[in-house]
C-alpha cells in the first residue's frame, strides 16, 4: 500500500490528497463566505496542500485563502503559480514569462498570501516568447533571495522538463492527467524516477458512455462514488501523484477527501487501467 504522504522537494511533507482552490468564487460577498468555509473545512479534514494561482481572479483567489486561513496552521502548504498575465489593452490572459512580470507576481503573491516566503512556486506555463533560462533564472534568483522555497512547473513535456532540470531543481510538475486522459504518462514516469511531485490538474474527467459505465460498476462494487474511484486510482497509480481536486461545495469536498481511504482491488485497478488503452496498445502498469 502506498504512503498517503509525500515530501515535496525531498523535505516538505504533505498529505497526498490536496485541494485545488481554482473553483472558489470570490464574489459576491455571500459566495465569498461560502468559499472561505470550504477552504477552512478542507484544512479541518486534514488537507495540507492547497493549490492556487495569480491567474485565478488576478490574485483574488490568493487573497481569499489568506482571509480564510491566515494565520496558517503548521504544516499547511499553499502553492501558487505565476507566468500568466492579463493584457492591459485587451483584458485577455496570456503567457508572460518576462523576468519583470514573474518578479512582480511573486511579490504580489507574497503580499496577498501574507507570507515571507512561498514554499512552492510553480511556473504556470512556459512562455515560448521568453528564453527559458530567463524565466527559470528569475525564479532561481528569487529562491536565492529567500522569497521562494521550491520551484515547480506546469503543463510541460518530458523535453521541457529535462531542459528545466539543467537550470533549476524541479520540485513539482502540474500537468493535466486523470484516469481517462493519460497523455502525460511519460512525464509522470520521469517525475517518479526523480522523486518529483506530480500534481494532476483536472484529476477527474468522464469519457465515453462505456468508460463511464465501467467506472460506475467499480464504484458499485466498492460502495463509493465514481469520483472517489477516479481519485483512488490516481493515489494508487504512483507514489508521487498528489491529486488536487477542486470544488466550491463542502459535500463534494468531503466526498473527494474520503477517496484517500478507498483501496481498489488489483482486479478493479486492472479494469480501470484498460480504459486508457488505444487499439493495439497494452494498458500501462
Amino acid at each position: 500500500m502506498l504512503s498517503n504522504t509525500f515530501h515535496v522537494g525531498g523535505d516538505l511533507g504533505v498529505r497526498r490528497l490536496g485541494f485545488g482552490a481554482m473553483h472558489l468564487p470570490t464574489e459576491p460577498a455571500s459566495d465569498r463566505e461560502k468559499s472561505a468555509a470550504v477552504a477552512r473545512r478542507a484544512v479541518e479534514l486534514g488537507v495540507t496542500l492547497i493549490d492556487t494561482a495569480h491567474m485565478y481572479g488576478g490574485g483574488a483567489n490568493e487573497e481569499l485563502l489568506a482571509e480564510a486561513l491566515h494565520p496558517y496552521p503548521e504544516g499547511l502548504l499553499i502553492t501558487t503559480k505565476v507566468g500568466v498575465a492579463r493584457s492591459p489593452e485587451s483584458g485577455e490572459w496570456g503567457l508572460d514569462g518576462r523576468p519583470a512580470t514573474l518578479r512582480a507576481q511573486v511579490e504580489q503573491g507574497l503580499r496577498r498570501l501574507r507570507v515571507e516566503r512561498i514554499e512552492l512556486l510553480q511556473l504556470h506555463r512556459i512562455d515560448p516568447g521568453t528564453p527559458l533560462a530567463d524565466q527559470l533564472g528569475t525564479l532561481r534568483e528569487l529562491q536565492a533571495e529567500g522569497k521562494i522555497g521550491r520551484i515547480g512547473l506546469s503543463e510541460v513535456t518530458t523535453d521541457e522538463l529535462g531542459r528545466a532540470r539543467e537550470i533549476i531543481d524541479v520540485s513539482s510538475v502540474q500537468n493535466r492527467y486523470n484516469l481517462l486522459d493519460r497523455e502525460h504518462e511519460p512525464v509522470l514516469a520521469v517525475c517518479e524516477a526523480a522523486a518529483i511531485a506530480f500534481l494532476p490538474w483536472r484529476p477527474v474527467a468522464w469519457g465515453a458512455l462505456g468508460e463511464r459505465a465501467e467506472i460506475a460498476a467499480v464504484a458499485v462494487e466498492a460502495a463509493c462514488t465514481p469520483t472517489q474511484v477516479a481519485l483512488a486510482w490516481l493515489l494508487g497509480h504512483s507514489p508521487v501523484i498528489l491529486p488536487i481536486p477542486g470544488t466550491a461545495r463542502i459535500d463534494h469536498l468531503e466526498e473527494n477527501l474520503a477517496a484517500a481511504d478507498l483501496n481498489l482491488t488489483p482486479t478493479q485497478r486492472d479494469r480501470l487501467n484498460r480504459l486508457s488503452e488505444k487499439p493495439g496498445q497494452a494498458a500501462p502498469s
